[in-house]
């Protein structure tokens, strides 16, 4: 039982009105639902801590770099006291002050706030729950944590603060008292679960309502819880898939997605949402400062290189412009050499056509009338300058051919002086 997938019940609910989240909230505000019970594991993934069994993503998947001789080594106490330094790479990549709790956590704290809560019993290593502000004594984690630490010999607690510095460089700490090995509170394979584990679980005969949320129950016996409950106890499963036997009973509902957001809509029925948000707000102030440090690093570096594209692309935009421009200055230019061209053309036409007009060409000077010299005693006629009627043989300027306006009379006089 716990390892497998029960066929849902097909008959009709006894205690919830139906098997949907306003039957949940309605049950849970009557006062037949005092004591609330939480089973939770995979809850830790939505704060960005992987699970350990997801094919390809889980942490089992993914520890080939630790040359293990198989995945599970690095949990299994024999192997880690003839080789330490693998699960100290690992918890260094998972040590508590990295993430933040999500909202299941938060809701968790809210059960207790509204004084709901029995127990929460938590597969979780991470003390997420903790840093939610779920109140200690309400929580029992099955599989131990990184909240203590111990020698694995004498048993000799060790200072957090010592084994947070030694985890954070993998070095690897040991007792002061007897040099013995020092791991954390995690329960390991071939080690008992905690007395606190055993101590709580009987609780669950008086539970009024169970949730169980973010695991694939195949893990005892933690899986076994879902069996301890009465039968009168509404199960509510919230998870990716189905799991366990969750489902078979009248009362069972299963909400298959994913745990934030279905537990968003259970507190907006309950009338929760605006306390879960506000709480969950506070917890953002849990992420370590050099991680907010990092955080702002990157941010900054990313608005320089967004500044520099910027500049980059103000520096193309211009030498864009810039190119255009003496594009339209060529061509400016251009077309008033072509209109220089156009006009002096038809000056030149305009010109010819004069010439023309005129009888004129640059190979003959401008003609006259023929001059007739003009013998004494002979009656001579003078003819009249006439454009029309050029005589090459004349030439402007030349004495020997000017035209002859002497009076016949005076003539006669030069004869007789």
């Amino acid at each position: 039982m716990g390892n497998e997938v029960s066929a849902p019940h097909e008959g009709s609910t006894e205690v919830l009105e139906n098997r949907d989240i306003p039957s949940i909230a309605k049950y849970m505000k009557s006062k037949e639902c005092r004591k609330i019970f939480v089973m939770v594991r995979c809850v830790s993934t939505a704060a960005g801590i992987p699970d350990f069994r997801s094919p390809g993503t889980g942490l089992y998947s993914n520890l080939q770099r630790l040359n293990l001789p198989y995945p599970e080594a690095v949990f299994e106490i024999n192997y880690f006291r003839e080789n330490p330094l693998p699960f100290y790479i690992l918890a260094s990549e998972l040590y508590p002050g990295k993430f933040r709790p999500t909202l299941t956590h938060t809701f968790v704290k809210l059960l207790a706030d509204h004084s709901y809560l029995d127990t929460c019993f938590t597969q979780n290593i991470d003390t997420l729950e903790r840093h939610a502000n779920v109140p200690g004594h309400r929580i029992v984690e099955a599989h131990g944590s990184f909240a203590d630490q111990h020698c694995i010999d004498c048993h000799q607690a060790f200072d957090s603060a010592k084994m947070k510095a030694a985890v954070a460089k993998t070095e690897i700490a040991r007792c002061a008292d007897c040099g013995g090995l020092v791991k954390p509170d995690i329960v390991f394979f071939g080690e008992p679960l905690p007395p606190l584990f055993q101590q709580t679980v009987p609780k669950l005969r008086n539970a009024d309502l169970l949730f169980v949320i973010g695991t694939s129950l195949k893990v005892h016996p933690f899986a076994s819880l879902t069996a301890l409950v009465p039968e009168s106890c509404p199960r509510v499963l919230i998870n990716m898939e189905p799991a366990g036997d969750i489902g078979s009973r009248p009362d069972d509902v299963v909400f298959l997605g994913r745990c934030d957001d279905v537990i968003r809509d259970l507190a907006r029925e309950l009338g929760w949402e605006e306390e879960l948000n506000r709480e969950w707000g506070k917890t953002k102030i849990l992420v370590p400062l050099d991680s907010l440090a990092r955080a702002e690093a990157k941010e900054k570096v990313e608005e320089e290189k967004a500044a520099a594209e910027r500049s980059e692309d103000a520096a193309m935009q211009e030498a864009a412009a810039t190119i255009v421009s003496g594009d339209a200055a060529s061509t400016s230019v251009s077309k008033a050499e072509v209109e220089e061209r156009r006009v002096k053309d038809e000056v030149q036409a305009l010109a010819e056509q004069i010439d023309k007009a005129f009888g004129l060409s640059e190979s003959a000077d401008p003609g006259v009338s023929k001059v007739e010299t003009i013998t004494p005693g002979t009656p001579t006629t003078v003819p009249q300058p006439s454009a029309a009627q050029p005589d090459s043989n004349v030439q402007l300027g030349d004495k020997s051919n000017n035209r002859n306006t002497t009076k016949p009379g005076k003539e006669k006089e030069k004869e007789k002086l």
